[in-house]
């Protein structure tokens, strides 16, 4: 065996095996020698040369070998899941054991390419599924890998250097104000009437609507406090979690006759308390389903569906009420940044790209202004 150099962490060895093998070889800071083996004392020597610059600026890999499906599956359980909420783990969830792992889950984590991650895209996206779908399954792989990162399991993430498809935007469908006007006149007296009058006056998103308690609203100040959110999680059902962002933790002030509807709708929910009896279930829901816990969203669906074609308005989703309210305030000239705030929208920047088109008009307004005043 002949030995050309040796030393502890931050050093190494190369020297040659009886077999003729040539190793280099190496100390981790725990103390533990790691060993590499080339055919040539050029090739250990440059090996060696590489795994101590590596380990010089903290980018040497040093973790256990083991497959993509073992890792995703320890990050999703140890990692992701007591960080957010049940709804956001059970799409993970279903991501990495729908998807992620069928078709990647086999390789070694260290040996995971972009051309892996592109080829995996391209399956997707030619089996149907669409971009945005695929773009989510890119978010889910990108996060789990920058945990690998981080515990020197990897040495970069591949996920850097992939193409991502690009969904194509959705086009939103806000009511403007005739259309508005004559889906409030609709829902008059209809069940869902204080329900939909506050979505359309609030931008509240579905499950703000659904999570509201009666101890949210108060009278006094004609407001409301948005503090939890009410979604159907697969196989868990009905889950009360927090907003989706701190913004979204809001305090929101009614229109009277939105505060009007909410205290019509409490007189008829005392009276189906009432028909109840000993099968309600007082949780100080307002829009409760008819023995007093959390609606169905499917059930909202259908009869918001059924409003619109009674109405004879556009076949809109629920969702875009929330749009709705955007577009008809910011065409009113309100200032923007009560806009966002309304909807709990994280940054000014958001509420401006998402409702760019409204953007002319109001500049033109402003430029007519300018005319108004300057002109001689």
């Amino acid at each position: 065996m002949a030995e050309t150099s040796k030393g502890r962490h931050g050093e190494g060895s190369v020297f040659q095996r009886k077999d003729g093998r040539w190793v280099a070889q190496f100390y981790l800071e725990t103390g533990k020698k790691k060993c590499l083996y080339r055919k040539t004392e050029k090739e250990a020597r440059a090996a060696l040369r590489k795994v101590l610059h590596e380990q010089e600026q903290g980018t040497l890999v040093t973790g256990p070998q083991q497959t993509l499906k073992v890792y995703l599956e320890q990050w999703l359980e140890q990692v992701h899941r007591p960080t957010v909420r049940l709804s956001t783990y059970n799409l993970y969830r279903i991501v990495l054991h729908k998807h992620l792992i069928p078709c990647l889950g086999h390789i070694q984590l260290q040996r995971l390419t972009p051309q892996h991650v592109q080829a995996f895209y391209a399956s997707k996206l030619k089996g149907g599924l669409s971009a945005k779908r695929v773009r989510a399954f890119h978010s889910v792989l990108h996060t789990a890998l920058d945990n690998a990162v981080k515990w020197n399991l990897i040495a970069r993430n591949v996920c850097d250097v992939v193409t991502p498809p690009v969904p194509k935007r959705h086009e939103i469908q806000p009511l403007d104000q005739e259309q508005a006007k004559r889906f409030l006149q609709v829902v008059q007296e209809h069940k869902l009437e204080a329900l939909l009058t506050v979505a359309l006056m609030t931008g509240m998103r579905r499950g703000e609507l659904l999570g509201l308690h009666w101890q949210d609203i108060d009278v006094a100040t004609g407001s409301l406090q948005v503090r939890r959110s009410v979604n159907r999680v697969s196989g868990f059902g009905l889950i009360e979690s927090e907003p989706k962002t701190a913004k979204s933790r809001r305090k929101i002030m009614l229109p009277h006759f939105a505060l009007e509807a909410l205290q019509r709708h409490r007189i008829q929910q005392q009276e189906v308390r009432e028909k109840a009896g000993s099968q309600w279930n007082e949780q100080d829901i307002v829009f409760c389903n008819t023995y007093g816990g959390y609606m169905e969203s499917s059930n909202l669906h259908n009869d918001f569906k059924r409003i619109l074609k009674e109405a004879k308005l556009p076949n809109i989703r629920l969702h875009d009420l929330r749009h709705s309210t955007a577009t008809l305030l910011l065409g009113m000239g309100v200032n923007p940044k009560i806009v966002q705030e309304l909807l709990g929208h994280s940054n000014i920047s958001m509420t401006m790209d998402v409702y760019s088109h409204v953007l002319p008009s109001m500049q033109q307004e402003a430029m007519g202004k300018l005319d108004d005043l300057f002109r001689q």
